[in-house]
């Protein structure tokens, strides 16, 4: 895989908004902090325009991310915020630049098109906090800002109860479990063999979760793992006669007769603590009497 630059003080960083709307009230604390930071922002042409739900038009949010993905003198890109509505503009963007000047793409949740569709390309990605969320947890944006910057990220926090315990080496992938089902049988979807997959979601209905997991399992896509991590299953829905399981019981009864390693409540996703990963990177995990992930 290739690694996109690391940023330096006086590095250009772009934001974009190929999903929902944002207002730059909304992100004016990411502005400020990028500044801090010794970052140059530059603020895509369409970011504040409106169509309905989404930031501007199908063409206007494609040509924003075909500008900063070609446009060599920004380093980073990043989304101001998800929603729905990258899948819909991916097959506009021409990767043909960005694949000879590599750099960081960030995001979660609907970015998650982006990150499935760049480790196609063999390039890293960072899965972490944008800007809209910037103001409610420093812990966050501060993973984002060492993994920009070359720091090693190295987390470790309490074993949940339905782990799987074991060690395991590999690359790491993934990203919202909506979006990865969606993307299922496309140019965008992902090789997950001998690979740590990472999964998250957010406002579900539990039987969903169950559909999603058997497609993954159906497709191959757990069949061959290192390792599974599992992120903020957040604000999980039931119907009215219950489903009979919690999204993490969903998952591991998905992946019961693999024997990878398997982690619940690692703190990515839809919560504020929502730690930086670098999608494509090799990353040591340990799941013992506590979790431990590396990323080298």
């Amino acid at each position: 895989m290739i690694q996109p630059p690391l940023l330096k003080k006086g590095d250009k960083i772009g934001v974009i908004a190929p999903a929902r709307k944002i207002a730059k009230e909304e992100i004016q604390n990411a502005i400020d902090l990028f500044t801090r930071w010794g970052l140059e922002v530059v603020l895509s042409k369409n970011l504040f325009r409106i169509d309905n739900q989404f930031a501007g038009t199908d063409d206007e949010r494609a040509e924003d991310l075909q500008t900063m993905l070609d446009d060599a003198s920004i380093k980073a890109v990043i989304s101001a915020r998800g929603g729905y509505g990258t899948i819909r503009i991916i097959d506009k963007i021409d990767f043909a630049k960005f694949k000879k000047n590599p750099k960081w793409v960030i995001g979660y949740s609907d970015i998650t098109v982006l990150h499935s569709h760049i480790h196609n390309l063999e390039i890293e990605t960072l899965h972490a906090t944008m800007p809209i969320n910037f103001s409610k947890n420093s812990e966050a944006t501060e993973t984002l800002r060492k993994a920009l910057f070359g720091e090693k990220l190295k987390y470790e926090f309490e074993s949940h109860p339905l782990n799987r315990t074991g060690a395991a080496d590999g690359e790491l992938v993934g990203g919202n479990l909506s979006l990865l089902y969606a993307l299922t049988g496309s140019v965008s979807d992902i090789k997950t063999e001998g690979k740590i997959l990472f999964v998250e979601d957010l406002d579900e209905y539990l039987y969903h979760i169950d559909r999603m997991m058997l497609n993954l399992k159906r497709s191959g896509k757990l069949s061959h793992l290192a390792g599974l991590v599992v992120g903020g299953m957040t604000n999980m829905k039931d119907n009215t006669i219950p489903f009979g399981k919690t999204a993490e019981e969903i998952i591991l009864d998905a992946v019961k007769e693999f024997s990878y390693p398997v982690c619940f409540n690692f703190p990515a996703g839809h919560i504020d603590k929502n730690l930086a990963l670098c999608f494509g990177k090799k990353v040591n995990l340990e799941v013992e009497g506590a979790v431990k992930l590396l990323i080298s």
